[in-house]
């Protein structure tokens, strides 16, 4: 039976697959909403921050590829912050975060965040044990200023079993385009699973506070998974729809000076190789 990543005894029961139209009308739906939501923020300066953690494959990415899709990238931005540089690992441990925080209208997406100290660091000896209790200790501290100056935190863990885990990993594996997101590093989640279990649990013990609060994500599906986590953050911010009206698009003026644009030839254009590609035309039929 597949391990689940919390420390439940009673496994939760796989989930029945989506219809895949009901999926694509609900997702549009929702990310409709995310557009909402994202001009409530602009217009009213407020700032939001969403933590996405969990296992390796268990499903973050598209989930934050969904969330994304339509939003304004001027005013949304998504933060994967690669493995701190010599003049950061010198500085508090919380200081390279603070700089991709939002500023009034934005929002932030972390792809994992500064809980790496309580997950990967923890398990592969990336941190000191020092390091690793004052992380514990400092977090919430952390994250209660960051909502009492009224910035939105949201938290969210996938949670995952391990027999998915594995089956994602070797559909990566089999597949070329994806490769790039296998690492040694994700492998070893495999052997070290009851290693990120526990230091799960303790990250939770610590971090699950009433300001800030951890929620999980049932991820076996991921199509499942991305609509309740969409729901469930548009259910927490307290935006409202912002009716502005639409712009007119002008009649273009006929000119009056006599431009004429250069010939065609002049110019370096790309091979239309999408020509290939075209459907051919139907011979009409001689009556």
């Amino acid at each position: 039976m597949a391990k689940k990543d919390t420390a439940d005894q009673t496994p939760t029961p796989k989930p029945k697959k989506l219809d895949n139209k009901a999926y694509e009308k609900e997702l549009k739906r929702l990310q409709a909403e995310l557009v909402d939501m994202q001009q409530w923020v602009v217009e009213t300066g407020a700032r939001v921050v969403v933590i996405m953690e969990g296992r390796d494959a268990a499903g973050k990415g598209s989930a934050i590829k969904r969330i994304t899709q339509y939003l304004n990238p001027r005013s949304a931005r998504i933060e994967a912050l690669p493995a701190p540089s010599s003049r950061e690992q010198g500085q508090w441990y919380f200081q390279r975060y603070v700089e991709k925080l939002p500023t009034a209208g934005e929002i932030v997406i972390f792809d994992r965040s500064w809980y790496n100290r309580a997950g990967v660091e923890r398990v592969m000896g990336f941190c000191t044990s020092q390091e690793y209790r004052r992380f514990l200790h400092q977090a919430p501290i952390f994250e209660r200023l960051l909502v009492e100056d009224g910035i939105l935190l949201r938290k969210y863990w996938f949670s995952v079993s391990d027999e998915e885990q594995i089956a994602r990993f070797q559909s990566r594996l089999e597949d070329p385009l994806r490769r790039w997101k296998l690492s040694p590093m994700d492998l070893q989640s495999i052997t070290r699973w009851e290693d990120y279990s526990r230091a799960k649990d303790e990250m939770f013990i610590h971090t699950d506070i009433p300001s800030a609060p951890w929620y999980t994500v049932e991820s076996e599906d991921k199509k499942r998974s991305r609509i309740n986590v969409i729901a469930h953050l548009l259910s927490t911010i307290p935006y409202e729809k912002i009716d502005r009206p639409l712009p007119q698009i002008p009649n273009r003026p006929e000119s009056d000076n006599g431009y004429e644009r250069p010939p065609r030839a002049e110019f370096r254009y790309v091979p239309d190789v999408a020509s290939k590609l075209a459907v051919p035309k139907r011979k009409k039929n001689k009556k």
